[in-house]
């Protein structure tokens, strides 16, 4: 992981020398052999760079260099190459790329391992990010901090994005939107939503002649957790005639939604927007509201039924920020930020935090995994080994696994494991078999905002896992939601 670079300096009682500044460079474009070569080299002979476990396409290497300037480029499969997404010159090697590394007066005395605010890191959480050498060798993050004015100015842009563009743009080109008839049993709608791969739907009550709510994988939960009571009114015979509207309206009592006088909450309305309303507006209907999608809905002036014409998402809204922005980042500062170094995500706690941070073990059972689900309100949780390393994640959406082969009817979901429900969702045939990592999407600490954007905004990815490089340890998670609560502020 170490660069094999020249150590020009080391530590001496009472010896004064120059600091050392170990540097990680990355090469975030794939590739099958990777090294490095620079100034720091003489450009005599590569650094070779190691793969990133989970970032089949990022490659790193650690060098202990001095303060100063330094050029450097990478060799990908034999070819020389530079990295145009980081600064680069031309120079006595054709386009090479350059760091300049400033030396602190003093570092290794003004710098301590209780600096307030932060942790020792080891260098290898991180990518592309200053550490300073202290004494006794630790390591300290010189982590770039945003400008209060920075921050502002690319919130007020997105802002005004999202504010001049309409939700008729998340439509696609072509496509299908599925709605259910409240009418329709709750085992069919567990089936379809398996079977055509959807964890939402709109529900249309056909006597209203109006949308009327949704099904989300959530209703599933509670109704397999009440499945699972013993002094539950509803059997699983029942579930061949117990309809949607029949569930929503018992739904209250399931959930124990009453107030402090024993009253019930009343009845909430469908959350939804129309193809003209503001993309601003869209994302803070779903943030305000708690909810995943939002239906478009379009009514038209006549008394003729009301169209469904999308099922929107913080997803889809993020891909339009990313596409407008991503040749301009230069306008939104804070896209080149590192996630460590922004409120963003819910982090691992250090010692003495008391903050919550859910994972579970393989071995735990379905049952505590659903209940942690509904209690803690999270949408995921991560599935860890023995040493926090992360193996899979089991989400809300997973529950629909379920429906196949009818699972459901023959399970115990306090007999059942994490590890045995997640199989029920694999492909049998998969050459990788459980946990091959396909499923969890991951980024590092050291990631810049625009990277994690660019990976949220792809179709299906709600979250991503924030774990140490190497050895996978799961640091955090960062969801949409996260992400519009920053960037909206």
């Amino acid at each position: 992981m170490f660069g094999s670079v020249p150590d020009r300096g080391h530590e001496s009682s009472g010896v004064s020398v120059p600091v050392l500044i170990p540097w990680s460079f990355v090469w975030r474009h794939g590739g099958r052999s990777v090294s490095l070569c620079g100034s720091f080299t003489r450009w005599s002979g590569s650094i070779p760079m190691s793969p990133v476990e989970g970032c089949d396409d990022v490659f790193q290497v650690v060098c202990n260099l001095t303060p100063g300037h330094h050029q450097y480029k990478f060799c990908v499969d034999g070819v020389w190459r530079h990295d145009e997404s980081q600064l680069f010159v031309r120079g006595d090697y054709g386009l090479v790329n350059t760091v300049f590394l400033a030396r602190q007066p003093d570092m290794s005395h003004t710098l301590s391992p209780q600096t307030p605010g932060r942790s020792n890191m080891d260098v290898d959480y991180d990518v592309n990010m200053p550490v300073v050498t202290l004494p006794r060798g630790t390591l300290q993050e010189a982590v770039p901090k945003i400008s209060s004015p920075d921050l502002e100015v690319s919130r007020h842009r997105i802002s005004v994005f999202l504010s001049a563009h309409t939700a008729y743009e998340l439509l696609p080109e072509s496509g299908k939107v599925i709605a259910l008839d409240v009418n329709l049993p709750v085992k069919q709608a567990f089936h379809i939503l398996y079977e055509q791969g959807i964890s939402v739907a709109p529900l249309w009550d056909f006597c209203k002649g109006q949308f009327v709510g949704v099904l989300s994988a959530l209703d599933f939960i509670l109704i397999l957790r009440e499945l699972g009571n013993h002094g539950s009114n509803l059997t699983e015979e029942e579930l061949e005639t117990h309809t949607i509207a029949a569930w929503k309206e018992g739904k209250l009592h399931v959930t124990g939604a009453m107030d402090g006088n024993g009253e019930s909450f009343p009845r909430r309305h469908l959350i939804h927007a129309g193809p003209y309303d503001y993309l601003k507006d869209v994302a803070l209907k779903i943030l305000q509201n708690k909810v995943a999608t939002v239906p478009i809905i379009h009514s038209s002036q006549d008394s003729s039924f009301p169209q469904l014409l999308h099922v929107a998402s913080l997803s889809g809204i993020l891909k339009c920020i990313y596409r407008y922005f991503r040749h301009s980042s230069s306008s939104l500062p804070i896209l080149q930020q590192p996630i460590c170094s922004i409120p963003l995500g819910t982090w691992v706690p250090k010692i003495g935090e008391s903050k919550p941070f859910t994972m579970l073990r393989p071995n735990a059972s379905l049952s505590a995994a659903l209940t942690l689900l509904v209690q803690a309100e999270v949408s995921s949780i991560p599935i860890v080994d023995d040493n926090g390393s992360l193996l899979d994640i089991y989400s809300r959406s997973d529950i629909t696994a379920l429906a196949k082969d009818k699972a459901y009817a023959h399970i115990r979901l306090d007999e059942m494991s994490i590890h045995q429900a997640l199989q029920l969702g694999q492909d049998a045939n998969s050459p990788q078999g459980f946990f091959n990592g396909q499923r969890c999407q991951m980024c590092l600490r050291s990631d810049p905002l625009h990277e994690v954007m660019k990976r949220l905004a792809n179709p299906g990815v709600r979250r991503l896992v924030i774990v140490e490089a190497g050895s996978n340890r799961v640091e955090g998670i960062i969801s949409l939601s996260d992400v519009f609560n920053f960037l909206l502020g």
